[in-house]
């Protein structure tokens, strides 16, 4: 027979282990809500299971003489050698946003062939310098 005692306890922690598990299932729920996933074009193209109209990255290189700047939209193709995936980006570019570099684009996928940016970041290689520190280095080499 079990004591006042010993049932509240027992009581006590299944509710801290209920509250507890709670916490985790809202916890989880959202950060795969705000989770932005990362896909190449070949993972967009060959994917069977993609979610249009939900936010994902697209990453890849802006391929050459695909750049083409109107007054109010961007137009661009990110590759990955193996396939492409139109870009239609409004608003302004990073100043490392150029053709044959980096680009990471956060946006909405259309159809698996065209995406719409809202956010773009150009990346850069490990050999990337600021021009206010290449102008010190110069300075300090003579």
């Amino acid at each position: 027979m079990l004591t006042f005692k010993v049932k509240k306890r027992a009581s006590f922690l299944t509710l801290i282990l209920i509250l507890t598990v709670f916490a985790v299932f809202l916890i989880l729920k959202s950060l795969s809500d705000n989770i932005l996933y990362f896909k190449s074009p070949t993972d967009i193209k060959t994917s069977e299971d993609l979610i249009f109209n939900k936010k994902i990255r697209v990453g890849g290189m802006v391929k050459k003489n695909s750049l083409k700047i109107n007054s109010d939209e961007i137009k661009f193709v990110i590759t990955d050698f193996k396939n492409e995936l139109n870009v239609s980006y409004s608003g302004t570019v990073p100043n490392l946003f150029t053709e044959e570099k980096g680009v990471v684009a956060e946006g909405k996928l259309q159809d698996k062939k065209f995406f719409v940016a809202d956010r773009i970041l150009a990346k850069h290689d490990e050999n990337y310098m600021p021009p206010e520190l290449k102008g010190i280095k110069k300075k300090d080499a003579k």
